[in-house]
């Protein structure tokens, strides 16, 4: 069994789903360290939320970079310091380039709050609502080049009631989101996940 130390999260809000890992891994169900935390936005909350558990926290602004590239290496710069393994994106709304892609490949893994493959991109809660669907959900997966479109390694269904809102689905999306998240890093973590194709096969323990 391989043990991934050390895992960056980049993110650009909150960071509800980095929460959730850091939460993981102090109750020892992720046998993991985050060693840093990269934003895109400079007043994210996800930067406190790190800070407040001595995860070092970086802001890397992209307007200060002339090209996507330019501003992926020096995120890369950081991740190469803390010696990272795995990157999860938590929330982070910028789509990688073949700078991240090429470095970790098959090392990335997104939370997306929607049953890719159906409503990618962003707002997925509202258009499954508007879409007028019976079950949404979210879906962890592996990052590649395309959109929300990587080879998928868990999924969670989520009922939409009639009384729902875009709001409360989002809001229990979210909480399953915080499950299946942990979930697909320990499995990443104990070596048991196989990309074959686009399918993902979970191997037993």
């Amino acid at each position: 069994m391989r043990l991934v130390t050390n895992i960056a999260v980049l993110v650009s809000g909150r960071g509800s789903n980095l929460q959730s890992i850091i939460d993981s891994i102090g109750s020892g169900y992720l046998k993991a360290r985050i060693s840093v935390v990269v934003s895109d936005v400079g007043d994210a909350y996800a930067l406190l939320r790190a800070k407040k558990h001595g995860i070092d926290a970086v802001f890397v602004n992209p307007e200060n970079f002339a090209s996507k590239e330019l501003y992926e290496k020096e995120i890369l710069k950081v991740l190469k310091t803390h010696d990272i393994e795995l990157v999860l994106l938590a929330g982070y709304m910028r789509i990688l380039g073949k700078t991240l892609l090429l470095s970790y490949k098959n090392r990335i893994l997104n939370i997306h709050p929607a049953l890719l493959p159906a409503f990618t991109g962003l707002h997925a809660q509202k258009q499954a609502f508007d879409h007028g669907v019976k079950v949404a959900g979210c879906t962890v997966h592996f990052v590649d080049e395309t959109l929300d479109g990587g080879p998928i390694i868990l999924q969670r269904c989520v009922e939409v009631k009639e009384n729902d809102t875009p709001e409360t689905l989002a809001d229990r999306i979210l909480e399953q989101e915080h499950k299946i998240y942990p979930e697909a890093v320990k499995l990443f973590i104990e070596n048991r996940l196989r990309i074959e194709g686009k399918k993902v096969k979970i191997l037993q323990s």
